[in-house]
């Protein structure tokens, strides 16, 4: 699985609670937008995290 910018943003879009997450570590860790989505990514959806078949299902095309 490849982390993707765009689908993050979308996965975190769609999800109240990874909104909150990725704000919480963006203030704890004084981190840029964009390395708070990859630690998320990491955190949360690689490997068998919570949201990796969420994550996955926004790589489906639409039909």
């Amino acid at each position: 699985m490849k982390y993707l910018k765009s689908q993050m943003r979308q996965l975190i879009k769609d999800n109240q609670e990874l909104q909150t997450k990725l704000n919480k570590l963006r203030d704890e860790h004084n981190l840029e937008k964009n390395f708070a989505l990859k630690a998320l990514y990491h955190a949360e959806v690689a490997e068998g995290g919570k949201y990796q078949l969420a994550y996955q299902a926004l790589d489906k095309p639409k039909d």
